[in-house]
């Protein structure tokens, strides 16, 4: 099989790592509400390249991630006076039962970003050490986008377009803590008010992670 590669601009045959099965991640939905017809799009694209792999004699595994704790999850569970882990079962059982019906596999492992929160904290401190992190204040650490000359590549992006979509798109506070650069981007927020009792000890105080991190922090 060979797909397009987005860094290289060009195509590229797909081998397992270590010739025997072809591991691949993909990200999951954020389980807050149902899951609508262009997240679909995505799963049934990643079930019929699974599919497709198998068929040709390729032993597969295939890692989807529950986003289990980000902004709207919180908001959505405060909403409706459950519990976040209620909360989130239950759109995670709807998104289960809409899989199924799509005909969609379930992937072999399917992590949540909660169960990951420890091995996020710790990519937050090798980050911080190197220098591609920093704390403010109020205890949110923000990647340090100018320290890493390679962010954009995928997306072709110059710092100042980053700045300039940063600037039209205002997404209310979600992202907008005390930052040294409008570029740089939350990996973990500091406990609000507005996040009750959603929040975990870290070495810079209490708060959550952003979701910017999880998918980078759940390997297998």
């Amino acid at each position: 099989m060979r797909l397009y590669d987005t860094l290289t601009r060009s195509e590229r045959t797909l081998a397992p790592i270590d010739g025997s099965t072809f591991r691949f991640y993909c990200c999951g939905p954020t389980v807050y509400g149902p899951a609508h017809i262009g997240n679909f799009r995505t799963f049934v694209l990643q079930d019929v390249f699974r599919r497709t792999l198998e068929t040709g004699g390729t032993r597969t595994f295939h890692v989807r991630n529950i986003t289990d704790v980000d902004d709207k999850t919180i908001r959505d569970s405060q909403k409706a006076g459950q519990s976040l882990a209620d909360f989130t079962r239950g759109w995670t059982e709807k998104f289960h039962a809409d899989c199924e019906a799509l005909g969609c596999q379930p992937p072999h492992v399917e992590p949540g970003a909660i169960e990951h929160i420890p091995q996020q904290i710790a990519m937050i401190t090798e980050l911080v050490e190197k220098g591609h992190a920093y704390a403010s204040d109020d205890g949110s650490v923000y990647f340090k986008i100018a320290s890493f000359p390679g962010y954009g590549k995928l997306s072709r992006l110059d710092e100042r377009e980053l700045e300039l979509g940063k600037t039209q798109n205002a997404r209310a506070n979600s992202d907008e803590y005390e930052k040294d650069s409008i570029s740089d981007f939350v990996l973990w927020k500091s406990r609000r008010p507005e996040d009750g009792e959603n929040f975990w000890e870290s070495p810079w105080g209490q708060g959550r992670p952003g979701w910017h991190l999880e998918c980078s922090a759940i390997f297998f």
